[in-house]
């Protein structure tokens, strides 16, 4: 009796892992809120990207346990929305869309709106075990954060101003867009890689601690041209599909 007692407060307590991060990565998103609202748009960016750490540990974490779950999967989408939709749209908005008036405030929110439809689709299931159909919202949201992040305490002028303007509508249709980007939630982390692949990873870590903003925008905007680029691609029949 006292062992299966045991047995089930454990089971319980994994369950509650995968929860307990994303609500961290909601506690983030909120964060990343209020700093941007009162202007502190590079720790808005620092904590929309522990955001993205946390969600990317609780799909993890819930596969390794075998603990996933409808409420998870909707939990998990909530938090998305604020930490990737909404956050990024109030950074866009009190920063550099605000010199725009009211077409900033219509920019933001379909940035905003783009978001949702980007993660009721992949609730229904439109993706598949190696690819996102369409850009992934956390990826969207590091962009756009780590552009933000990179200008912070510079002066907004006209062609920034229309260049972030132009990015959040960029970034917003490859949300919700056929183009298909890599998904590495299936990567084993248990199997032999070759030495190149960890010193890439080493590097790429070193080099984000030594200029987090500037790395960070590099990694990411590569991963948004990616999908772009090798759509391009195959429809000139120099990518193989397969």
């Amino acid at each position: 009796m006292n062992q299966q007692t045991v047995s089930s407060s454990n089971f319980k307590g994994i369950y509650l892992l995968p929860n307990i991060l994303t609500t961290l990565a909601l506690c983030c998103g909120f964060i990343a809120i209020a700093l941007a609202i009162q202007g502190a748009h590079a720790s808005a960016a620092k904590a929309i990207f522990l955001a993205m750490i946390a969600d990317g540990l609780d799909g993890r974490v819930a596969r390794l346990t075998d603990t996933q779950s409808e409420f998870g999967k909707q939990y998990d989408s909530l938090s998305d929305m604020v930490a990737f939709g909404v956050a990024p749209a109030v950074m866009l908005l009190t920063g550099a869309l605000n010199h725009l008036g009211h077409i900033g405030w219509a920019l933001a929110f379909v940035y905003a709106a783009f978001t949702a439809i980007r993660l009721a689709r992949f609730n229904l299931g439109e993706a598949s075990k190696d690819d996102f159909i369409g850009l992934p919202c956390p990826s969207a949201a590091a962009l756009l954060s780590a552009t933000l992040w990179v200008l912070h305490g510079e002066p907004f002028t006209v062609l920034w101003v229309v260049i972030l303007s132009g990015l959040s509508l960029v970034l917003g249709v490859l949300m919700v867009s056929s183009v298909t980007y890599p998904s590495f939630k299936h990567i084993d982390f248990q199997h032999q890689y070759s030495k190149l692949s960890v010193c890439i990873i080493v590097g790429l870590c070193a080099a984000v601690v030594m200029n987090p903003p500037w790395v960070l925008w590099g990694i990411f905007t590569a991963y948004v041209l990616y999908g772009p680029v090798r759509w391009g691609l195959r429809c000139l029949g120099w990518w193989n599909a397969h």
